[in-house]
């Protein structure tokens, strides 16, 4: 994933490795944070020496788009920041809103067949 942000990011060098990395880590958790379920992981090892290894094992192209878009954001200080942030807002939106990337309304999350996860078997009325 890394090699990928580097080639949107248009940077060739290994300096930013880790400041790479971490972006593409903190987009990861955005989305989580947001309840995108991510079809993988987005994880790398920093060594002593800044040596960066990639051990992530995101391939979803949606989900990958999302997380470098949030890294190309947030490296630098881009100059077109509002329409890169703009994208990832309505990458994540579109994310939040697909079937298959979240577990909203999911009977098999709560284990109790109602969407809403309430357990209406005691009522009264």
């Amino acid at each position: 994933m890394l090699k990928e942000a580097k080639k949107a990011l248009r940077v060739t060098a290994s300096l930013y490795d880790s400041e790479i990395a971490h972006l593409l880590m903190s987009g990861a958790a955005d989305l989580e944070l947001a309840g995108v379920i991510l079809p993988g992981t987005v994880t790398f090892t920093v060594s002593s020496e800044n040596v960066v290894t990639d051990t992530s094992t995101l391939t979803d192209p949606l989900s990958m788009r999302a997380v470098i878009t949030y890294a190309a954001a947030r490296f630098g200080n881009p100059q077109n920041y509002d329409k890169l942030k703009a994208s990832y807002d309505e990458q994540k939106a579109q994310l939040m809103h697909a079937s298959g990337y979240t577990n909203y309304g999911s009977t098999e999350e709560n284990g109790t067949g109602t969407a809403g996860g309430e357990d209406d078997s005691h009522d009264e009325g």
